[in-house]
């Protein structure tokens, strides 16, 4: 009879360890198929002078001043580039989570310029897995500089105006890199056309290495394939440190490109990196919650 008992309770533990077994293998399971969306691939909305695929949350304004200062080959008159100033400031609204909006005003050709944004797929693992964030931009820039009394003969407003479409792809690999690729068109109504044409393309590549929890680098780079052999424009170039705190981020910078819209450091950046014609700058933005979400 003992016999008997201690082989029933042998087979009851084995039958009990079996079923704790496959119970842990149901919840590895279950744990696997649920989706987890993938967060801050960027620490804001700008790379350097560029976008990155973050928007801006529902019901949050953003305020970003960009600043740029002249050419540091300008030498000690010039206090090194430090004597001259180019800004851009701008606001940005979340109107939802994955769409938000944007005006601008850039001194350089006294640009006024706005946005959309919207957040077309999110990068994101386990059921649902998908490896990569897009997001699309659609922009328009009008140019107040010259005057109209001091422009040529026969420029319309209409020929000041400037639209940019983009196509933002970024990947998150792990908590420190993140990698992004923009394609890029602008259309501008009016041109030289012995320098450069209407319909410009360009391929941005970009990415930050995160540092410490509140700084990473950042870099970006901008290969316009429409740049004629006679224009006297450049692909633009940046690098850049982000310093994150709360509801602040600044970003010192350096880049070759003054202008702060698409069309400007897209198309007509006029400075080479690699002469010297560098520019520090930094941009900073501040975020405020308009209204409590649920």
């Amino acid at each position: 009879m003992k016999k008997l008992v201690l082989i029933f309770s042998i087979m009851a533990t084995t039958t009990i360890l079996m079923a704790q077994e496959d119970l842990l293998k149901e919840l590895e399971q279950s744990q696997k198929r649920k989706t987890q969306k993938t967060f801050q691939t960027f620490n804001g909305t700008r790379l350097v002078n560029g976008h990155t695929v973050e928007s801006k949350p529902k019901h949050t304004l953003e305020f970003i001043f960009q600043h740029r200062f002249g050419a540091m080959n300008q030498g000690a008159y010039e206090l090194w580039g430090l004597d001259q100033a180019y800004v851009r400031l701008g606001l940005d609204y979340g109107i939802s989570d994955n769409l938000s909006a944007s005006i601008g005003r850039n001194s350089v050709d006294k640009t006024l310029d706005g946005y959309l944004k919207f957040k077309l797929l999110k990068q994101k693992s386990g059921s649902a897995d998908f490896p990569v964030t897009v997001t699309i931009l659609g922009g328009m820039a009008y140019k107040a500089s010259p005057k109209k009394e001091d422009a040529v003969d026969g420029f319309e407003t209409i020929d000041r105006l400037a639209y940019t479409t983009q196509l933002l792809i970024a990947r998150k690999f792990n908590s420190k890199i993140s990698l992004q690729i923009m394609p890029s068109y602008v259309h501008k109504n009016a041109v030289d056309q012995s320098i450069e044409k209407n319909n410009q393309f360009a391929l941005g590549f970009g990415g930050r290495l995160k540092i410490t929890k509140s700084m990473a680098l950042t870099s970006e780079y901008y290969y316009n394939v429409s740049i004629q052999e006679n224009a006297p424009y450049y692909n633009s170039l940046g690098l850049g440190i982000d310093l994150e705190t709360g509801g602040h981020v600044f970003q010192l910078l350096i880049t070759n490109a003054i202008g702060l819209t698409e069309r400007a450091f897209i198309t007509e950046t006029r400075d080479n990196f690699f002469d010297g014609d560098i520019h520090l700058g930094f941009n900073v933005t501040r975020t405020f919650q308009t209204k409590k979400n649920k």
